[in-house]
């Protein structure tokens, strides 16, 4: 078999965009941004990987154009880039520029916070986190937030008002006109992990009521929704990329759909309003999503849905994201699973985080059947 023939490395076209192979360089937060403007060496940083053979590089999280009039900040603490303001698109102008020059595809990671985004923190920290029900989530749920934090975002606040709803869907449709100005490929949205889109999904943080809530995961979409088919508005033919989960900050254990019906009401109104890949964020990419089937939760959204859809968690590596950060996680080559579960149609891209951070040649890796390099938190701490 050639290299073009391992499904791996075969082509894909979503749109009017064509990937080299199926690796994508998974969003990995790298708080190298101070003052919300990508820091100098980000440029060769996403180059590098970009340089090495790798299909599709998503960004980092990216905070969205929001404060707006009303005054609800998307990001928190921690020096994470902007994608508004001159600076900030100058620079990530560059860096687009550097991973188009290297072969390379890119796109931009839109992210709001949202109920995680700790109170009084961030670019503007006057303003009070968004939450959709003033709720941050269910106490004593299995989380590896520290316990300050918790004292600090457990008791509930003020709900969103309509209007601070549609303002943040405003600013994710802005933030989305900036990425195209700027040359990004496509948009990925985050809206997985308890952020801003996720919390309006969960029941545990939307007791609404009003049009934004509801008893089902289908009535719970429409913010989701909304937010796909404007940023679709503002940026034509480009592809968007969704990232959904189980799993939450607030409970590593949460379960967004108990059933597979429930599953497809979500993805159905996502792929209605406009998405083009699902990129289904788990803890272990193989696990199977629901009893009495094998199928993954990235298989589940290609069979109800007839997307793309892209499979992360430990590709590479022995452990989950949560247990990464205590020291070293060994290597593991998964790589001939993740092959046959392309090649039998359970999903099509695979998301990489860890592994590239540690080693930007993982992909040429891959395809010279040499030893992975492991993963130590340290490099999260560095732009190399």
């Amino acid at each position: 078999m050639t290299i073009q023939e391992r499904p791996i490395f075969r082509p894909l076209t979503v749109r009017n965009v064509s990937l080299r192979n199926r690796i994508v360089m998974a969003p990995m937060t790298r708080t190298a941004s101070p003052g919300g403007i990508p820091s100098e060496p980000m440029a060769a940083y996403y180059r590098r990987r970009a340089e090495h053979g790798v299909g599709l590089i998503v960004s980092e999280g990216i905070g969205i154009d929001h404060p707006t009039a009303l005054g609800v900040g998307s990001l928190g603490e921690g020096n994470m880039p902007e994608l508004h303001g001159d600076a900030a698109l100058a620079r990530w102008r560059e860096i687009v520029e550097g991973v188009h020059q290297a072969g390379g595809v890119i796109f931009p990671q839109l992210w709001h916070q949202g109920v995680i985004r700790t109170h009084n923190t961030g670019p503007h920290p006057e303003y009070m986190s968004s939450r959709p029900s003033g709720l941050w989530g269910p106490q004593g749920g299995y989380t590896t937030a520290p316990q300050p934090y918790l004292d600090q975002m457990l008791p509930p606040t003020t709900p969103m008002t309509d209007e601070e709803i549609v303002d943040v869907i405003a600013a994710f449709a802005r933030s989305a006109a900036n990425a195209r100005d700027v040359g990004f490929d496509g948009i990925a949205i985050h809206g997985a992990h308890g952020y801003l889109p996720d919390s309006f999904f969960w029941h545990e943080t939307n007791r609404r009521e009003d049009r934004w809530g509801g008893r089902t995961l289908k009535e719970r979409a429409r913010f989701g929704a909304e937010v796909v088919k404007a940023i679709r508005a503002e940026v034509g033919d480009l592809p968007i990329m969704f990232r959904f989960s189980q799993w939450k900050t607030q409970d590593y254990d949460a379960r967004l759909a108990q059933t597979p019906d429930e599953l497809g009401d979500l993805l159905g109104a996502l792929a209605d309003a406009g998405v083009d890949i699902f990129d289904a964020s788990t803890r272990y990419y193989h696990h199977p999503a629901f009893e009495g089937s094998p199928l993954t939760l990235a298989g589940w959204a290609r069979k109800l849905t007839g997307l793309p859809t892209m499979a992360v968690g430990g590709i590479g590596l022995q452990n989950e994201l949560k247990n990464s950060f205590a020291g070293e996680v060994d290597a593991v080559n998964n790589v001939p699973d993740v092959e046959a579960r392309i090649a039998a149609g359970e999903f099509d891209l695979v998301g990489v985080g860890r592994s590239l951070i540690s080693d930007p040649a993982w992909a040429e890796k891959v395809q010279a059947g040499e030893p992975f390099l492991p993963f130590h938190p340290r490099v999260l701490a560095s732009v190399d």
